[in-house]
């Protein structure tokens, strides 16, 4: 099994590289099925995997000028406050034993898991649906500005709670609210899932005991999968894999929930 997650790590890497995003929500499901480690665990490794590797993602749009710093400050900061926050304040309040119903006992680690899997199902649904024709307007009203900045608090949570970078939302919101065009709408998502990724992970360290080997060998893999992917997206229309990728995160969702809850 390790070796199908030493595969599904490249993978993890060539999506965030060819859409720039979409591979983080594969992390926490190849670490805890694939590697059987803990779905906390797995959240916190999760967020140096998915961080690290857009860091290198992210370089690449840098040298192509196409990332938007000041963009990525208004969505960026109330990321990162939420995550901090939910790390370190919200996680912790979730008891061992959520709830039961009859012999169903739902632990910490599956409530996770299938908060995870809901994620996932929401993610799958904006990745395949086809989006409309985008109206040109070129202004961004301070409404849309707020709006970006709360969904960037919205994805400091998700992020927070479950340690997927969140870049289906991100991008949707930088190319609808802020009408960023889409390639400087991946650079920049990259950029803000490095910053949340890697400050979620660091400002809640000290509540897991880390495999530095382990997470380090993960994370050159997934570094390796993103160069790969940042390659063919030259190559391949972004768009048509982002459909198929769609499906396949929604067959995972629900496998998710099935073995979670009755297997």
């Amino acid at each position: 099994m390790e070796i199908f997650g030493y595969i599904a790590a490249v993978l993890i890497g060539v999506s965030l590289g060819l859409i720039g995003g979409g591979g983080s929500i594969l992390t926490v499901p190849v670490l805890v099925y694939l590697f059987g480690i803990e779905a906390l665990v797995a959240t916190e490794y999760s967020l140096f995997i998915v961080g690290i590797s857009s860091v290198a993602g992210s370089l690449a749009y840098f040298k192509k000028k196409l990332v938007n710093l000041k963009i990525a400050v208004v969505f960026g900061i109330p990321s990162v406050i939420s995550i901090f926050l939910t790390r370190n304040y919200l996680l912790p309040l979730i008891p061992e034993k959520v709830f039961a119903i009859n012999n169903l006992v739902i632990t910490k680690d599956i409530f996770l898991l299938l908060i995870f899997a809901g994620l996932m199902i929401l993610a799958s649904y904006k990745m395949i649906r086809k989006d409309g024709k985008q109206k040109d307007q070129s202004e961004t009203n301070k409404n849309n500005t707020l709006l970006a900045a709360g969904e960037g608090s919205v994805v400091g949570i998700l992020t927070g709670l479950v340690g997927a970078g969140g870049g289906f939302m991100i991008i949707p919101a930088l190319v609808n609210l802020l009408k960023t065009p889409m390639k400087v709408a991946i650079g920049t998502s990259l950029v803000i899932i490095s910053i949340n990724s890697l400050i979620g992970f660091f400002s809640s360290i000290h509540h897991t005991t880390i495999d530095w080997r382990f997470l380090t060998s993960i994370s050159a893999i997934a570094v390796l999968g993103i160069m790969i992917g940042s390659y063919l997206s030259k190559k391949i229309d972004g768009k048509k894999l982002k459909s198929a990728f769609g499906w396949f995160i929604l067959v995972m969702g629900f496998y998710i929930i099935i073995k979670e809850i009755f297997l």
